[in-house]
């Protein structure tokens, strides 16, 4: 049995944050974030809007196009680094109001990998004929452990959810293989400190241009395959400069690559399934494509998936 995906979903607020809003707070300008991020605006969610509210809604989302209900599930798993509260987690709190109660529920804390290390937490329960339906959520409220008035942070992130059913497919499709990775030495480059996040960009950008491009490149030879074989690549949304290392590196075309960056910014954890929701609805995977996930983030963290798509 393989675990594959099922269906997906996202959710972005409504409010827009643009370049040009940034440029009233803090000393920046369009052309200065533009070229160095890529990054044109973002979505922050409303004082009221919890990070629960945007899972919830992405979950929705997600077991539509799957064809599942909440007496379905069998597991919630959720990637984030901004629940609403200690405990309890998320996933409890989305538990409650999907009415999934035959489900078990936990958050996974890898910061901008978390997706993937909840993919391929799913994918020991499926594989292993424990469970049938797991509801895998990446989200994130980042806006409220930004520091508006940092020039260097400020600028980079944004909040939304995405989500995916993993389940059973066919032994040629799904979860073909994966990595993941941590590097607790990277702490002092990529951390909370006190309500905000705290980013050496150099250090960070050093460690996610080298290690992207080969894990991406890693999961593809794993399953004795080339990148010449590669269909569609979903990098972590963090900075088009990193993406495109990333998409070098395994020498695809620009139209191969996802790319929302520009629209939402770093949504962390929520980053590779709400470009990969949109992607699926949007017609650009296609049945049969071979996909790459990849994404790092604070810890350092690091994970890649090569996925087969199709049921």
């Amino acid at each position: 049995m393989k675990a594959g995906i099922l269906g997906t979903g996202h959710y972005v607020p409504e409010r827009v944050l643009t370049n040009k809003d940034l440029e009233k707070m803090v000393d920046t300008s369009d052309e200065w974030i533009q070229t160095r991020t890529g990054i044109s605006e973002r979505r922050i969610a409303s004082d009221d809007m919890n990070t629960s509210h945007m899972a919830y809604e992405a979950a929705v989302n997600a077991m539509e196009e799957a064809g599942v209900t909440s007496d379905d599930l069998d597991m919630i798993l959720v990637a984030t680094v901004t629940s609403d509260m200690g405990f309890p987690s998320v996933a409890c709190q989305i538990q409650e109001r999907l009415g999934a109660f035959k489900a078990s529920a936990m958050d996974l804390s890898a910061a901008c990998a978390g997706f993937m290390y909840g993919m391929v937490t799913a994918k020991q329960f499926i594989e292993s004929n424990t469970y049938k339906n797991i509801l895998v959520v990446g989200v994130e409220k980042l806006s409220k452990i930004t520091d508006w008035e940092d020039r260097n942070t400020s600028v980079l992130f944004g909040d939304g959810a995405g989500a995916a059913i993993i389940g059973p497919v066919s032994d040629d499709r799904g979860i073909l293989s994966f990595e993941l990775g941590a590097d607790g030495t990277g702490i002092p480059h990529l951390h909370q400190d006190g309500d905000y996040i705290h980013m050496n960009g150099r250090e960070v950008f050093k460690f996610a241009v080298r290690q992207m491009g080969d894990s991406a490149l890693n999961v593809v030879e794993k399953i004795g395959l080339t990148k010449d074989d590669v269909d569609y690549l979903i990098p972590h949304q963090a900075n088009i400069r990193i993406m495109e290392a990333a998409r070098q590196k395994l020498e695809i075309p620009v139209e191969k690559m996802s790319k929302s960056v520009h629209k939402y910014g770093n949504t962390s954890a929520a980053s590779i399934p709400i470009a990969l929701s949109e992607d699926v609805k949007e017609g650009k995977i296609k049945e049969d494509d071979l996909v790459i996930l990849v994404g790092f983030g604070g810890g350092l963290t690091w994970g890649a998936v090569a996925l087969r798509w199709g049921k």
